[in-house]
């Protein structure tokens, strides 16, 4: 017996997430079946709501509900350094760190050439823009310590060597392999504080 077509439909949905399986999408949407129509519809809203409220800030490409974004319209945040980071759940590491009161820029990803993801994929051609517009004195490049945020730090260096700015790079307070979104607000830290020239 196969499931009726409301049922597989939304299996279906949601083993295209990031980490579901066909098990536990499955499992999450029997679970949605058991609770109340007001339960189901609240997280429909919130979902509806994502992608009618949300969008890239024109500035720094965070996700926001404003344009420029929270960030980029703070008068006490320091507009002459930006940092560079891969989504905005890096983003969201750093600022938790408490210990980096500049702006961002978010590439949307990171350079991956064997995945097809090119330098046109990402935000890099407004970062450059940015920074050609010359009010930004340092750029900060805290791509995560992988291989492809290693490649994709080295584009960024080569595409800013044209430019009147300091390009540094964060330590290496972050294991290798890692991603600033598991890192702890300590290692984070240290990690801006002891950035270096790339």
């Amino acid at each position: 017996m196969s499931y009726s077509e409301p049922i597989l439909r939304l299996i279906q949905e949601f083993a295209k997430l990031p980490g579901i399986g066909e098990k536990t999408a499955e499992r999450l949407a029997f679970h949605l079946l058991a609770q109340s129509q007001e339960e189901v519809l609240l997280l429909a809203s919130a979902l509806r709501d994502l992608k009618e409220r949300v969008r890239a800030c024109g500035t720094c490409y965070t996700i926001s509900e404003q344009d420029p974004c929270v960030i980029c319209s703070d008068p006490k945040r320091e507009t002459a350094v930006v940092c560079v980071v891969e989504q905005m759940k890096d983003l969201w590491s750093i600022e938790k760190s408490g210990a980096y009161r500049g702006l961002y820029h978010v590439l949307h990803g990171h350079l991956a050439p064997l995945d097809g993801i090119g330098p046109e994929h990402l935000t890099i051609r407004k970062l450059v823009e940015r920074v050609g517009k010359g009010s930004i004195q340092e750029v900060i490049l805290a791509t995560n310590p992988t291989m492809e945020g290693d490649a994709t730090a080295h584009y960024l260096r080569q595409a800013l060597s044209s430019a009147a700015v300091r390009v540094t790079r964060i330590a290496r307070g972050i294991p290798a392999g890692s991603s600033l979104e598991y890192s702890n607000r300590t290692i984070v830290s240290d990690a801006l504080q002891g950035r270096r020239e790339w």
